[in-house]
């Protein structure tokens, strides 16, 4: 089987995209499940067949995740960066489901403003706002980060110009993505 932590952040790199993407050894395991409704929810195809999913986004219909799909979801953060490089707004529930602990994503928030997203929370929510795009810049993350790193590396490919990540992520995860 593959990995739960290095498909989740596969999944979400869909949305930076509008061709088709086909991935391979996904695991059948809830959090899975979840994002693959929530990449339904935002306009995705997906086609499950074993462990391979197909998916395309052509369009995005919905650049936002709601609490109620992703309430147990602490990895639903990760279409953030991809939905305001794609879509230029994003509006993604806070994170739950994370039985080790808090787990706050301010660093991702950090992070987006580098890039030039405007950033407003709200009612347990994270409203990201680029109408001009992303654009470039050198992010040095307070502390390690895997799903901030992620999150950024996402966002920063449809980002104007270069994109450096400091104290970054080193995880397998963090590599498979890349």
């Amino acid at each position: 089987n593959g990995s739960k932590n290095s498909a989740l952040p596969a999944l979400a790199a869909a949305l930076l995209t509008e061709d088709a993407v086909t991935l391979h050894r996904i695991p059948r395991v809830r959090d899975i499940r979840t994002m693959q409704r929530l990449l339904v929810d935002i306009g995705a195809q997906v086609d499950i067949e074993g462990g391979t999913v197909r998916l395309a986004t052509p369009r995005i219909t919905s650049p936002e995740a709601p609490y109620e799909l992703v309430k147990t979801m602490r990895a639903s953060s990760l279409v953030l960066g991809p939905l305001v490089a794609r879509c230029g707004r994003a509006r993604v529930s806070l994170p739950g489901g994370c039985a080790i602990g808090a787990r706050p994503i301010n660093l991702h928030i950090f992070g987006l403003e580098q890039l030039g997203a405007q950033i407003n929370q709200a009612h347990g929510y994270i409203e990201a706002v680029a109408p001009d795009g992303l654009r470039g810049a050198a992010v040095h993350f307070d502390r390690i980060t895997v799903t901030g790193t992620e999150d950024l590396m996402m966002a920063a490919v449809l980002a104007k110009g270069e994109t450096v990540l400091r104290n970054a992520a080193r995880e397998p995860e963090v590599s498979d993505l890349a």
